[in-house]
C-alpha cells in the first residue's frame, strides 16, 4: 500500500444473540416491566431489544450486546428479590453500565433505604449516590456538593427518616436559609412562618414523600421533626438528632460556623448545596465555599462530589445542566482571553 493511501477501518457488523428465560417470574418481567423499556437500550446503548416467547433478542455492536443481556439478567434478579422495577430504574441501570465505571447495578439498586411510605424504600440512581450513601453510615458530618436534581437532599432525607424509625436518632431537623434570590424576609407578606415557609417547602416535598403526611405533621406538632430557617439553630445544642442544613451555599461564613459547632453527642449532620447557586450579596464569602477548602481531611467528616451524570430529575434536567455549565465555561473563557 503506498502512503498516498487511507486505511478505513469497517465499520463493526452488527451481531444477534438471543437468550432464554424459562423462570416464571423470570419471564414475566421480560414481558411485563423490562419490555416497556426496551427502547432506552437502543436509545442510550444503540442495542435493539426485543422478546418472543421466552427468549430475549438482541442486536447491536458485540461489546454493547453483552453489556445490554447482562443488565437485562441483573435487573431480573433485582426484580426476583422482591424490589419493584421501574421506568427510570431501567434508564439509570443503562446509564450506570454505559459509564464503564465497573459498577454492579444490583450492589447499587440492591443498597436500599427503608422508609415508612408506599415506596417502602429509596435506592440510590449513581455510584456517585451510593459513595454518599456509604459517606452518611460511616461519617458523622457528610458536605455534599453537586447541581440540582441529584438527590443531595432526598438521600439525606430518607437516611434521617430511617434513623428515626430504627431509634438510632430521637428527633430530626431539618434546616435552611432564607436567603434566596436576593429576597428579604422583611419585604414578604404575612407573619414569620407565612414569610419563611416558601423557603422551607422543598424539605415539606421530600419528607411528605417518604412518609405518610398525617403521620409526618404528627411528628411535627410533637416536635420529633423539625423544620426551622436555619437562624434558629443559635444558641442551641443539638443531641440525638439527625440534622440536614440544606442549600447550604446561601450561608454566611458565620451561619456555618455557628451551626457546625450545633452539634452534640449522638447527632449526624448533612450538609448539602450547589457552590455554583451562590445567592448571597457581593461580597459575602458563602460558608459552603468556606468549609470545602477548611475542613477537608479532618478525620469524621467527609466530602461527596456530584455531577450533571448523577442528576435523576426528567432526562431534559440532566441537558439543561450541561448547557449552563458550558455557558459558563464559555464565559469564563472570554474573561479570561479578554
Amino acid at each position: 500500500m503506498s502512503s498516498s493511501e487511507i486505511t478505513k477501518t469497517k465499520p463493526l457488523e452488527p451481531v444477534t444473540i438471543e437468550h432464554e428465560m424459562n423462570d416464571g417470574r423470570a419471564l414475566a418481567f421480560l414481558h411485563g416491566q423490562i419490555s416497556r423499556g426496551f427502547q432506552y437500550f437502543e436509545e442510550d446503548m444503540g442495542v435493539i431489544v426485543g422478546a418472543r416467547g421466552n427468549k430475549v433478542f438482541l442486536k447491536g455492536e458485540s461489546g454493547q450486546v453483552e453489556q445490554a443481556l447482562n443488565l437485562i439478567l441483573e435487573l431480573s434478579e433485582i426484580n426476583e428479590e422482591g424490589y419493584d422495577i421501574t421506568l427510570e430504574d431501567i434508564r439509570y441501570g443503562i446509564r450506570a453500565v454505559s459509564q464503564g465505571r465497573g459498577t454492579s447495578v444490583k450492589a447499587l439498586f440492591m443498597n436500599t433505604i427503608s422508609v415508612p411510605s408506599k415506596r417502602k424504600f429509596v435506592t440510590p440512581k449513581s455510584e456517585s449516590q451510593k459513595k454518599y450513601l456509604d459517606a452518611i453510615k460511616n461519617h458523622d458530618i457528610v458536605i455534599g456538593i453537586g447541581p440540582a436534581g441529584t438527590g443531595k437532599t432526598y438521600l439525606a432525607m430518607a437516611m434521617a427518616i430511617n434513623a428515626l424509625i430504627r431509634k438510632h436518632v430521637g428527633r430530626i431537623i431539618l434546616a435552611r436559609p432564607a436567603v434566596e434570590a436576593g429576597e428579604r424576609l422583611g419585604f414578604l407578606p404575612g407573619d414569620l412562618a407565612d414569610k419563611v415557609n416558601p423557603y422551607l417547602r422543598p424539605l415539606y416535598d421530600a419528607l411528605y414523600d417518604m412518609m405518610d403526611t398525617d403521620r409526618a405533621n404528627s411528628l411535627i406538632e410533637r416536635g420529633i421533626i423539625e423544620i426551622a430557617p436555619l437562624a434558629f439553630m443559635r444558641g442551641r445544642t443539638l443531641n440525638d438528632s439527625f440534622i440536614i442544613l440544606d442549600e447550604a451555599q446561601n450561608t454566611t461564613s458565620e451561619q456555618m460556623k455557628m451551626y457546625l459547632t450545633r452539634l452534640g453527642f449522638n447527632s449526624k449532620t448533612v450538609i448539602t448545596g450547589d457552590i455554583t447557586q451562590v445567592d448571597l450579596p457581593p461580597g459575602r464569602i458563602s460558608g459552603l465555599v468556606e468549609i470545602e477548602k477548611l475542613l477537608k481531611g479532618i478525620e469524621g467528616i467527609e466530602f461527596v462530589y456530584f455531577s450533571r451524570r448523577d442528576v435523576v430529575r426528567h432526562r431534559l434536567v440532566q441537558a439543561i445542566v450541561k448547557a449552563y455549565e458550558n455557558s459558563s465555561n464559555l464565559s469564563n473563557e472570554k474573561t479570561f482571553s479578554g
